[in-house]
């Protein structure tokens, strides 16, 4: 807190110090249902120490106002002017101590006071949870915002090794607009018979939702339908993964608007599209693999481990500008750029009804260990010449690094070493360019990319013990919400301040100007 001298200038100001708004939202934060434990709260107070010493200096002008405010002031007030010397003089050695002392002080050098912070809190709304799940310690393994933004979805299943493939898990829905929300009771529980590893609801169909699972299968729900709420499965085939599937994403299926495709990846190296059929089946539509060969030969695993962790797909984001490229993030840790065009077949050639491509067109410079996540920028697009275009996208993984790339050089245009833990997923924000989000060992960190490419800008503790946070999600309707699921078996929705939803005024030029410098 601020030391005695600070403290004691505040007394002397006759003007509400800023202090009152912090007390408001500290109990606004305790009456949500968990506090956000956030480095702001420290900055926070610094600012308001610094703004009581300012309130001490109007103070000393105020005292020169003409002889009838004070005769006011007079009137309403009896002063005790006898006790109020003496009081003055037996403070007056150690305030003038403590006011030197501040004066040589080095507590605030290099220090900004940020005068157009506006709601600078982020608060947890909900913790929901489902007890069952936890009481087979189960991990949230995956979360999901439905078409609407008002429902929330997460899947259960377990993220660490063993052999959990027989573990029974769950995936629970909460509709969050709902007046009888109770945060332990889902509105939808659904069995599935195997670990969960990931879930994403439809983009325009409210109440459809996929999710992969330990044994490599695909299932499609429809929430609507309690009963049996399975629509579409792919059984285990000659087409099904081999391997845990790591995430599942609807493409848009441009020849029949209403039945969007699926797309799986899995760390069998395998990227598979499949297609709705009648008989509630899903079936391979086209597919492609990672070769070990497309992928640059890395020193650190032996040649056995090499090529199975080569090609092992753990995440997959595509541009936003261009629907045939993509990138996904491998175990041997590169990120790598695809394309969804690419024509040579995937050698040797895997068993299954479709013959597979490989995608894979360039390499980035790796992270130390295997890539969890990676995130392509849905704002920055810039055309180069020869008419093709730069993308930005981050990727980060169990080194503990987030690393920002662009599309077409091999080098991160920086790598910033965010945690000794190991880092689970990132994502870029739905509505400001520059602020992105991370999960890792520790909890949720809040970048902005304006403010700081050093380190974040809120850092939240998911739980009072360090619990790894597994997965994240951007409601895109409600842009102030941001989902995290963690290895408790719980899942939070923080509330962001407007500083992380409100375009700054140059923030897309500013963005452009952070890829381009870079770029020379």
């Amino acid at each position: 807190g601020p030391s005695p001298g600070l403290s004691g200038a505040g007394m002397f100001a006759d003007r509400t110090a800023p202090g009152a708004d912090v007390q408001s939202l500290w109990r606004s934060a305790r009456s949500a249902r968990c506090e956000a434990k956030t480095c702001q709260t420290g900055k926070i107070s610094t600012a308001e120490a610094a703004a009581q010493s300012h309130a001490a200096r109007d103070a000393a002008v105020q005292t020169e106002q003409g002889k009838d405010v004070v005769q006011d002031f007079q009137q309403e007030v009896q002063v005790d002017y006898t006790g109020l010397l003496s009081f003055l003089q037996r403070v007056e050695d150690t305030v003038i101590k403590e006011l030197n002392k501040n004066w040589k002080s080095h507590a605030f050098d290099g220090f900004e006071v940020n005068w157009t912070d506006q709601d600078e809190t982020v608060l947890c709304l909900h913790t929901l949870s489902y007890p069952k799940a936890q009481d087979q310690n189960l991990q949230v393994t995956s979360v999901s915002w439905n078409a609407t933004g008002s429902v929330i979805a997460c899947s259960y299943g377990r993220l660490d090794n063993g052999d959990w493939s027989t573990e029974k898990s769950y995936v629970c829905t909460w509709n969050l607009d709902r007046r009888g929300l109770n945060p332990q009771h889902p509105d939808l529980v659904v069995d599935v018979p195997s670990s969960v590893m990931c879930l994403a609801f439809h983009p325009s169909q409210p109440s459809l939702i996929a999710g992969g699972l330990f044994s490599g299968e695909l299932v499609v729900w429809d929430t609507s339908r309690t009963e049996d709420p399975v629509i579409w499965r792919t059984g285990m085939t000659d087409d099904t993964h081999t391997d845990p599937v790591y995430q599942v994403y609807w493409l848009p299926d441009t020849k029949h608007r209403n039945h969007a495709r699926l797309l799986s990846v899995a760390t069998d190296g395998k990227i598979l599209v499949w297609r709705e059929e009648r008989d509630g089946r899903l079936a391979l539509a086209e597919g492609f693999a990672i070769m070990a060969q497309q992928v640059p030969r890395s020193t650190r695993l032996k040649k056995a481990a090499w090529g199975e962790a080569a090609v092992g797909v753990t995440s997959l984001s595509f541009s936003h500008f261009d629907a045939d490229v993509f990138v996904v993030g491998v175990e041997g840790g590169y990120s790598l750029r695809c394309s969804a065009l690419a024509q040579a077949a995937a050698l040797p050639r895997p068993g299954g009804s479709v013959p597979l491509r490989a995608p894979a067109e360039f390499a980035f410079s790796p992270h130390a260990g295997p890539v969890y996540s990676v995130s392509c920028s849905p704002f920055h697009r810039q055309v180069l010449h020869g008419g093709c275009y730069q993308n930005l996208f981050l990727s980060c993984g169990t080194d503990g690094q987030v690393h920002l790339h662009s599309m077409l050089q091999t080098q991160p245009l920086f790598a910033l070493q965010l945690s000794k833990k190991y880092l689970f997923c990132v994502c870029w924000s739905p509505v400001r360019p520059l602020v992105f989000a991370a999960a890792s060992g520790e909890g949720v960190h809040l970048f902005d990319l304006a403010r700081s490419k050093q380190k974040p800008t809120v850092s939240l503790k998911q739980s009072m013990s360090d619990c790894p946070v597994y997965c994240l999600e951007f409601n895109t309707k409600h842009t102030r919400l941001l989902a995290a699921g963690d290895a408790a078996g719980t899942v939070k929705v923080w509330q962001l301040s407007s500083d992380f939803t409100e375009q700054g005024p140059r923030e897309m030029s500013h963005l452009e100007q952070l890829a381009s410098e870079i770029m020379d």
